[in-house]
């Protein structure tokens, strides 16, 4: 039998806050992080968050890695895991902006099919996302293509597993150019946005969000939701996002 004091003890005792598991590309850390914060503090869920470059956690959650929700920077690999039939519900989430950087302070650079992208680099390397797999590298690889600038620089791209890898090559000098999304960069004090390339010479860039397939706990579907929330809306923002819905 329950004592009563037992039992008013039980009662009052708050309900077991919920764990949220989320597998996000590289360059939504600043922001999601924040946006992860708030919403634990406003419903006591737990929210973890493991980031690297889209391409990997596609694989990943593929491979049956265990987690509640999925944001691509690239709407190819979401489409992977949902022709997997792992998805549950999908939103297109966020847009970015394919930028040049520069190791410090440095001269803006018009980008167009005329620039000097090789004699820039001056013997040293362009930082950038594998550009085979990872968006980042992907779309800035399709950029250079479309400006007839990649044949020239080929040889002297450095690339990393994901943008914030290729964002610190820059940051620390090892790279005195680099292709990043335009949120990397405003979250390195390192670097110095030089140029944005032409939106015409990439596929536009978004970001899709997934809750997965036996992601059935209200804090899931709850942090999917939060995302579109106006106070998550004013963070992507604020950090340097378009917001698509």
């Amino acid at each position: 039998m329950i004592r009563p004091a037992l039992l008013l003890a039980l009662l009052a005792s708050p309900a077991m806050a919920d764990d949220v598991t989320v597998f996000a590309a590289a360059s939504l850390k600043n922001a999601l992080d924040e946006v992860a914060a708030q919403f634990m503090q406003e419903t006591g869920h737990d929210v973890t968050i493991s980031y690297a470059g889209s391409n990997t956690l596609a694989k990943q959650i593929i491979a049956g890695a265990p987690a509640d929700l999925f944001i691509s920077a690239s709407k190819e690999w979401m489409d992977l895991v949902e022709d997997a039939g792992l998805i549950e519900r999908r939103t297109d989430l966020l847009g970015n902006r394919l930028v040049l950087i520069a190791h410090g302070a440095a001269q803006p650079v018009q980008i167009s099919p005329d620039t000097d992208l090789a004699g820039l680099l001056d013997g040293g390397k362009l930082a950038m996302a594998l550009v085979d797999s990872v968006p980042a590298g992907q779309y800035g690889k399709a950029a250079l293509e479309n400006l007839g600038l990649w044949d020239d620089v080929q040889a002297d791209v450095a690339q990393s597993d994901n943008v914030r890898a290729a964002l610190a090559l820059v940051a620390t000098g090892e790279a005195p150019l680099g292709i990043v999304y335009a949120t990397d960069a405003a979250a390195e004090d390192g670097v110095t946005i030089v140029g944005e390339f032409p939106s015409d010479s990439h596929h536009p860039m978004t970001y899709p969000a997934a809750l997965l397939a036996g992601a059935s706990d209200d804090a899931d579907q709850a942090f999917h939701d939060a995302l579109s929330g106006s106070a998550a809306v004013a963070v992507f923002e604020k950090h340097g996002f378009t917001v698509m819905n």
